[in-house]
């Protein structure tokens, strides 16, 4: 005699999970602005070729990129198709070291630029 297979009914387990507790979100107050980091801040003397562009006097990492953007913008540098890039001029090739520079690759190819 052959036995048949009987099926058990599944049983469900009632899982007693309790919810985490919602944290409380910090919110700064609106009126509080941001500490500027003091790395980028502190002037720093731009070389000959970058001085060309961005002028002699020390200035702050910050400030040399803004003008760069500048001189960039004022030439129409920035390529047609992709504006990420930056077609170097005749003042800007020995500062980039190659005719074509991503924006990202720009302010660490101008750092070797400052002391």
């Amino acid at each position: 005699m052959a036995k048949k297979a009987t099926k058990k009914a599944a049983s469900k387990k009632t899982s007693a999970k309790k919810a985490a507790p919602k944290k409380a979100s910090v919110k700064k107050a609106t009126g509080a602005k941001r500490k500027p980091n003091p790395a980028f801040m502190r002037p720093l003397t731009p070389s000959s070729t970058l001085a060309a562009i961005v002028g002699a006097a020390a200035l702050p990492r910050t400030q040399v990129v803004k003008k760069l953007w500048d001189y960039i913008k004022k030439n129409k540098l920035q390529d047609a198709a992709n504006r990420r890039n930056i077609n170097a001029d005749d003042k800007l090739k020995p500062i980039f070291g190659k005719a074509t520079v991503s924006m990202f690759e720009m302010t660490k190819l101008v750092s070797k630029h400052l002391k």
